[in-house]
């Protein structure tokens, strides 16, 4: 497949995850803390269906298709907990309960106009630089 087709296929998925996103209520961290306080459960359903269906598009994709659409050969990634998995995410964790922000989210609501953001992604590309030089 070509570069431009690539690109093509990258921001259409791009696309459609911004959408769920936003038509979910996600890209609203009002939303998303009132899921974490356990006042509202509409996210889990979103988040339950979504999980549901990477699970079974990732096990059955291999079984159905000769090769993947954009590439020459299904990639699996081992699965490593060490240290820094844990400490990263811990630190998503403490990040998603204190803001109620993620960095998709944050990216959809900028598209939505949520300025407010803006700061939010701004500590997600400090601790993402920080997390980089210490890791050299």
């Amino acid at each position: 497949m070509s570069g431009a087709a690539r690109g093509l296929a990258t921001l259409a998925a791009g696309a459609l995850f911004g959408f769920g996103l936003s038509y979910s209520t996600m890209i609203r961290p009002e939303v998303v803390l009132s899921f974490l306080r356990f006042e509202d459960f509409g996210l889990m359903l979103v988040m339950g269906g979504a999980v549901v269906v990477v699970a079974l598009v990732y096990k059955l994709a291999p079984r159905l298709l000769a090769r993947p659409l954009l590439d020459d050969h299904f990639h699996t990634h081992p699965s490593a907990w060490n240290r820094d998995t844990a400490v990263g995410a811990a630190l998503f964790g403490v990040g998603w309960g204190l803001c109620g922000v993620c960095p998709g989210p944050a990216i959809a609501g900028l598209g939505a106009g949520n300025w407010d953001l803006l700061w939010a992604l701004a500590g997600i590309t400090l601790g993402a630089l920080v997390q980089g030089l210490r890791a050299k």
